[in-house]
């Protein structure tokens, strides 16, 4: 799992049934200080996220073990919506780590 913002979304009218129902967003992900790390991605999102979210991100075969998910093609999907952080007892607050992203 990892830390991401929500970016974006992606529109695609024609895509392989097993993604049909979901919302795919852009995600870019992030470190605990709010600073990129990666190029960004497009993951499913299960649980309702926005743009401008912080979200925890899982990947793999371990985003698709209910059932109605084991054939799909989702690699990535938006498994949790981040209200805090606290990392070495330091509370990072989402906004903060929101403000230092568009920072850089």
């Amino acid at each position: 799992m990892f830390i991401a913002k929500v970016v974006g979304n992606v529109v695609a009218t024609r895509k392989n049934d097993t993604l049909v129902g979901y919302k795919l967003m852009i995600i870019q992900p992030i470190n605990a200080k709010g600073e990129k790390v990666r190029n960004e991605s497009v993951a499913a999102d299960y649980v309702g996220a926005g743009i401008g979210e912080l979200v925890l991100v899982g990947s793999g075969s371990s985003v698709r073990v209910e059932d109605d998910r084991k054939s799909s093609v989702i690699d990535l999907a938006i498994i949790g919506i981040i209200d805090d952080l606290i990392v070495w007892g330091r509370l990072w607050i989402k906004e903060q780590c929101l403000i230092q992203y568009a920072m850089q």
